[in-house]
């Protein structure tokens, strides 16, 4: 019954998608810093609509809570994607509510990092609660961050759902196999969507992935606490990293870390691209798009030659961090100078 439901959904939903194309409904505006490597501007915001009824159809029975602060992540994107009035620290508010509000009526919490003075701060479930919330936060805006190329953030949580499987497959984790196949299917769904120019993700896709993600993940952990803890953070490293770098960057800087810019890590690779190859701005995006998170799988796999090992897991995303901080440095010289800025 859920392959059929999620067939019809995905069928209506294309319909429904080139309508919008059509009648130029959730237009993005082309030229603004995470939508500015395409160029076209009659591609709709609508991934986070089929995010959304993707999750109500298949989760609002059994997780009711999830679905509701879903639901409201999804309404706030989506006023961020018509370019409504709201601030981006009134809408950091907005995020920081739904967050708290989603963690002590879901009684989300982590209880061991196998950091001996971080578990022992976790034992008061108000520190727990702030502790949960705030890296939740990260990861919603990170995963806003990362959504500058085509696929970028779908292929990301995709490649973690696939990792999550064959770890089920190999080492016996408790999951709702059928619930990760079927998501799998929705993302691969929206991958052809938006690797074709149908679709972007918008500022309401990104936030229910980041929701999402850092729930089921923060879930999968407490039904399998003999996994190493830091196998979730190797995860989840590059939207949580992303964010974090670039708000030291913008301190440096004198900016807010709060406003887009264009000089992350996968602007300056498809500018670097752009120069290097004389392909199509799609292409190129879809390429850039494409290294990022192969280079991604990789470390993904490496994860699982011993996912109890935190020793090991911490030294593969410290070794993440140098590489990124290296690449990150050698294009950003690249493109500025180039640019003369």
């Amino acid at each position: 019954m859920q392959y059929i439901l999620i067939f019809l959904l995905v069928i209506s939903f294309y319909f429904l998608n080139n309508l919008f194309i059509k009648k130029k409904l959730l237009p993005n505006f082309s030229g603004e810093a995470h939508q500015l490597f395409v160029g076209e501007k009659n591609i709709p915001l609508s991934g986070g609509l089929f995010l959304i009824l993707f999750f109500v159809i298949f989760f609002f029975k059994i997780k009711i809570i999830l679905v509701l602060h879903l639901l409201l992540i999804f309404l706030l994107g989506i006023s961020s994607d018509i370019r409504s009035q709201i601030t981006p620290v009134l809408r950091l508010f907005f995020q920081a509510f739904i967050v708290i509000s989603f963690v002590i009526t879901s009684d989300l919490s982590i209880n061991s990092t196998r950091v001996l003075i971080l578990d022992n701060i976790l034992l008061n479930p108000y520190y727990n609660m702030i502790f949960v919330s705030f890296c939740m936060l990260i990861l919603i805006n990170g995963t806003n961050f990362i959504d500058g190329l085509n696929g970028l953030v779908i292929t990301y949580y995709l490649f973690i759902l696939l990792i999550i499987l064959y770890l089920h497959t190999s080492f016996n984790l408790l999951i709702d196999e059928s619930q990760i196949k079927i998501l799998i299917f929705s993302l691969i769904f929206l991958l052809i969507l938006n690797f074709s120019n149908k679709l972007f993700l918008g500022d309401s896709g990104s936030y229910i992935l980041g929701l999402f993600f850092g729930y089921f993940l923060i879930s999968l952990y407490s039904l399998n606490s003999d996994l190493s803890p830091f196998l979730i953070v190797l995860l989840l490293w590059y939207p949580c990293f992303e964010i974090l770098f670039s708000m030291i960057r913008k301190f440096q800087l004198n900016k807010s870390p709060i406003y887009p810019d264009k000089s992350h890590l996968h602007q300056l690779l498809y500018y670097f691209l752009s120069k290097k190859l004389s392909l199509k701005k799609n292409l190129i995006n879809n390429s850039a798009s494409l290294m990022i998170n192969f280079y991604n799988l990789i470390i993904f796999a490496l994860c699982t030659i011993n996912i109890y090992n935190s020793s090991y897991i911490i030294f593969l995303t410290i070794i993440n961090i140098f590489i990124y901080i290296f690449l990150y440095i050698r294009l950003f010289k690249f493109r500025y100078r180039l640019s003369g800025k």
